[in-house]
């Protein structure tokens, strides 16, 4: 059996993702659970890092958080 074969998708509401708290970062969004803010993401994005590099960067982040952070900002 292949790996894509033994792939589980497993849908995920975006939105439970991305979070916010007035306390942290002025209440700007956060990934869910981190203080690393979703703006984070988007610049190091827009600075030319794919979004496995900055999964692998922020180690503590998977796939999913970050492409949340992206379709939010």
């Amino acid at each position: 059996m292949s790996v894509e074969e033994n792939t589980l998708a497993v849908a995920v509401n975006i939105g439970s993702l991305i979070d916010s708290h007035p306390g942290i970062h002025g209440g700007t969004p956060l990934i869910a659970g981190t203080g690393v803010t979703v703006r984070r993401i988007a610049i190091w994005h827009n600075a030319g890092h794919s979004i496995e590099e900055i999964a692998h960067e922020i180690g503590h982040l998977n796939l999913a958080q970050v492409y949340a952070a992206l379709t939010h900002y």
